[in-house]
């Protein structure tokens, strides 16, 4: 979402190179490029201009740390003044027992999703037992998608499809949590096509009858600056503690997650990246700083594979490799355990200096039928690749939708790799790393072409 903001902003820093000092001269155009990237990202013009405005403030009369490029000594200042922006410190919930959420937002801005994902969350993450209440009367849809969720998730769930009493089914729905010895409940409320005086009426009333610990506003993404007055109008209604940023995976200029913060005073504290269950994160402002500058946010990325990745699976697999044993059985096993950490897209744009490269629908469509290339084989096909010859290799072919070329392609590129695997074994795979360690330049572990740590 926020890769074109990214790509501005790198070309406005670029302008920098080459300074031996920071001043109003040679600031004034990468500022003026900054602010502009910061607009058309549809970034509140209050926000962009107070924060361009620090920015400089912090930049003019420096100067530049030896070793320390002037580019990088302002990213560091524009990261610094990002997270202040996005708000500083943690931003998780009180994960007090029991807990009661609500959450309320526009039409269409994904609360009953986020119901879902936020009572999958907190149940794996913190060990919650939630039950979801369906206080949406207006939208059937919306009681049988929760319901569904519900279910999903093995969650306690509570709706009364004959009645348009919230508040009372709001009453109800705290009994039949208790009954059901839930510990978290997650209010799914109403939205509109726009706000209205009836729907802030509803909302205040059911807050003063179920009486929440914590008032979560959903906000699409896409809404851009209009996201902002959402949020202001819904705040001085309610007091909401927190926000919920959906449809971040989504093309949107990404503009509202600068600017809500900022403009209300509440958190963001939660972000939905994608239409799946696990698609849904803990919103930190420093990690999604250094996202935006195109510094990756790696700690995400190994919290990510450690919740994924069986350790012990990963450990055989690091032996097979060592001992050049490696199969197409453990390469399908591998792209599974990928494909657990989410989308191609979301775990390159974690990566440091990837913020450029596009992974899309066509880098996905050719993982999956590479994985069913390799389902479409028999184990011991998988472990002995030589066999696929003739008629095999047709049915293989026929099996996963494809040619034999391409299977054949991907049988090359295996074998290249083993080729490579068998290198690496022994002490001539040692005498390769040394090498290779001895390239890289002094005191910075990094690739070329990525940021020094």
């Amino acid at each position: 979402m926020l890769e074109q903001l990214t790509e501005k902003l790198g070309h406005a820093l670029r302008n920098l190179r080459g300074a031996g000092k920071l001043t109003e001269e040679n600031m004034a155009d990468a500022l003026k490029e900054v602010r502009q990237a910061l607009l058309s990202a549809d970034v509140h013009f209050k926000v962009a201009k107070e924060f361009v405005q620090k920015v400089e403030a912090s930049c003019v009369g420096q100067e530049v740390v030896k070793s320390v490029t002037p580019g990088q000594q302002v990213v560091k200042i524009i990261n610094d003044e990002l997270v202040r922006l996005l708000g500083e410190g943690d931003t998780e919930l009180e994960h007090k027992k029991p807990l009661r959420l609500m959450l309320v937002g526009l039409h269409g801005s994904g609360k009953t999703t986020s119901s879902g994902k936020l009572a999958r969350y907190l149940a794996r993450k913190h060990d919650y037992r939630p039950a979801l209440i369906a206080c949406d009367v207006y939208r059937p849809a919306a009681i049988d998608q929760l319901e569904t969720l519900a279910k999903a998730e093995g969650c306690a769930f509570h709706a009364d499809r004959t009645s348009k009493d919230v508040v009372q089914i709001g009453r109800d729905g705290l009994k039949a949590a208790k009954e059901a010895e839930a510990n978290l409940v997650i209010f799914d409320t109403a939205g509109r096509l726009q706000i209205d005086s009836d729907l802030i009426e509803e909302i205040q009333r059911l807050k003063k009858a179920v009486q929440p610990d914590e008032i979560l506003l959903v906000a699409d993404s896409a809404l851009g600056q209009e996201a902002v007055n959402v949020a202001k109008h819904f705040h001085e209604a309610v007091q909401c503690t927190g926000l919920i940023l959906t449809k971040l995976d989504g093309d949107a200029r990404g503009g509202a997650a600068l600017s809500m913060k900022h403009i209300t005073g509440v958190p963001i504290k939660f972000m939905g990246l994608g239409e799946k269950a696990d698609d849904f994160e803990v919103f930190h402002p420093d990690r999604m700083a250094s996202r935006i500058l195109g510094m990756g946010d790696v700690v995400s990325l190994v919290e990510k594979a450690q919740e994924t990745i069986d350790q012990d699976e990963a450990a055989r697999m690091a032996e097979k490799m060592s001992r050049a044993s490696f199969d197409l059985n453990d390469f399908l096993k591998q792209m599974q355990q990928v494909k657990k950490m989410g989308s191609l897209g979301s775990i390159v744009g974690m990566l440091p200096g990837a913020a450029n490269i596009e992974v899309g629908d066509k880098e996905e469509k050719k993982m999956a039928r590479t994985e069913a290339i390799i389902l479409s084989m028999t184990a011991k096909e998988r472990s002995m690749p030589r066999l696929l010859r003739g008629s095999r290799l047709k049915r293989v072919a026929n099996g996963s939708g494809v040619k034999v070329r391409d299977v054949n392609a991907l049988l090359k590129q295996f074998g290249q790799m083993q080729k490579m695997m068998k290198m690496m074994k022994g002490g001539k795979g040692r005498r390769m790393m040394k090498a290779m360690q001895a390239e890289m330049p002094e005191g910075n572990p990094s690739l070329p072409g990525m940021p020094k740590l």
